[in-house]
């Protein structure tokens, strides 16, 4: 361990090894029996395991150790359960938390109607045929399974109302089904634009509807395919409503696909409504998420999904404020000017051009959700900063993630420092996952809603009073 590194947080319980099931005789498939070799391989990690805490990995000036390499990566999953009867999560003091809404489909995006109705996008990742093919293929899905993220895709958006006010929603529509891996939504005006996985697509909205009918209209298609690896595509307007932008992450890890499959993906896009015209507003993006402007610049701020498979420790997730034209790394570097030897050949001169993220959120933490604090309710220390909804690792032992955290602001810019939990207790005492925060919101009380995938519900987050 370096000198002055913190200790490594205490692992759970190691996962139940995955094999072949008894009674199933001699028959089993030869490619599902390598499959389950592979998997069990895979999730014993070959006793790889972080060295810092998630804080030394978190903040402007992350620790950043050297790259550890593994003949097979580390993947340590946490068994989806959802959460006991009688059970939530828990909010940090000063807070409280309820259920908006339980017994959803996998919810993991959100949008807030001016007349304080809250979209949900009931979705999951659409059919790939062609991604993750042959027996390390199969074992990955397994293993999806397991962490409760190969549910079939609900496809829908639903809407919640609340009408008497009581912080729960008594009334719940669908307002559009048959949809494509729906997830970002933004409202412009009358114009609903609903980001699915291969198109970002217009609804006429009236406001109070309760449901929309017809196809909608296509504004731009966005790269799919059947592989389409990182399928999530999130979307947000600009201030005067004329320009969208939408995330797009990258086909692969690290470019193993080669450039050709990443064409014009690990970037956000911007739409310009009103000429019809789009183009790449920042790149080197390995998976973009959450978008949020913040007030203060007027600057607009991703989250984003770093590469996998260089350890515990690496790398770190983090958020940033775009730079129109900016290159972020993927998949030649990581955090700035980090050559990843991985990716051949080289590219020093891209290398060269890429930025520094502005705050790094933790390896592996799966940062997706985020949310300005303004407009939030919620008492000090919460009120100027970004909210981030972190989905959870599978790629870190002992795993990171798997809650909501507060990072603060001051004119502008994060302060220096680790973040500051607000959700917690998404992770079982056996290392099972309760529940997987995605996205985030603040609603038009001021109050911080959470869509949770696994636990199948929206939580609301208040203070005491």
């Amino acid at each position: 361990m370096a000198a002055g590194a913190a200790a490594p947080e205490r692992a759970p319980r190691e996962p139940v090894l995955i094999g072949a099931r008894a009674g199933r005789g001699p028959h089993v498939h030869a490619r599902q029996l390598a499959a389950a070799l592979f998997a069990t391989l895979v999730l014993s990690g070959c006793g790889e395991s972080a060295l810092l805490t998630v804080a030394a990995g978190s903040g402007p000036a992350p620790a950043l150790p050297e790259p550890v390499v593994t003949l097979l990566p580390t993947v340590v999953i946490a068994p989806a359960e959802g959460w006991p009867p009688g059970t939530m999560p828990l909010a940090a003091r000063g807070l409280r938390v309820t259920a908006l809404a339980r017994g959803l489909d996998h919810p993991r995006w959100l949008c807030v109607l001016p007349n304080g109705d809250v979209l949900v996008a009931e979705t999951a990742a659409p059919p790939q045929p062609d991604d993750a093919t042959g027996p390390k293929g199969w074992a990955m899905r397994l293993l999806m399974r397991r962490a409760g993220a190969a549910v079939p895709s609900a496809d829908r958006i639903t809407l919640l109302r609340d009408t008497r006010g009581s912080g729960v929603a008594d009334e719940r529509t669908v307002l559009l089904q048959g949809l494509h891996s729906p997830f970002g939504m933004a409202l412009v005006g009358s114009d609903l634009y609903v980001a699915e996985t291969d198109a970002v697509r217009r609804f006429h909205y009236a406001p109070g509807d309760t449901r929309i009918d017809g196809p909608g209209v296509v504004v731009v298609a966005l790269p799919a395919g059947p592989i389409n690896h990182h399928w999530t595509r999130n979307l947000i307007a600009s201030a005067d409503g004329r320009r969208l932008y939408v995330t797009v992450g990258s086909n692969s890890n690290v470019g193993e696909r080669g450039l050709e499959a990443e064409r014009d993906r690990a970037a956000v896009w911007e739409l310009d409504l009103v000429r019809g015209t789009h183009r790449i507003y920042a790149s080197g993006l390995r998976n973009p998420n959450g978008l949020a402007w913040e007030p203060a610049t007027g600057a607009l701020w991703v989250a984003v999904n770093e590469r996998d498979e260089l350890g515990s420790d690496l790398v770190p997730d983090y958020m940033t404020a775009l730079q129109d034209g900016a290159f972020y790394g993927w998949p030649w570097s990581w955090y700035g000017s980090h050559v990843d030897a991985r990716m051949q050949p080289p590219r020093p001169d891209l290398v060269a051009t890429a930025r520094v993220p502005d705050y790094a959120l933790g390896p592996h933490t799966a940062s997706l959700g985020l949310a300005s604090a303004a407009g939030s309710a919620l008492p000090w220390p919460f009120a100027d900063g970004m909210f981030v909804g972190q989905h959870g690792s599978w790629n870190r032992r002992p795993p990171s993630g798997y809650k909501v955290v507060f990072v603060p602001f001051s004119e502008g810019r994060p302060k220096a420092g680790p973040t500051i939990d607000v959700l917690t207790g998404f992770l079982g005492p056996e290392g099972q996952a309760y529940g997987r925060p995605v996205g985030v919101a603040i609603d038009h009380r001021g109050a911080l809603l959470v869509a949770d995938d696994v636990g199948n519900a929206v939580w609301r987050v208040t203070g005491l009073r």
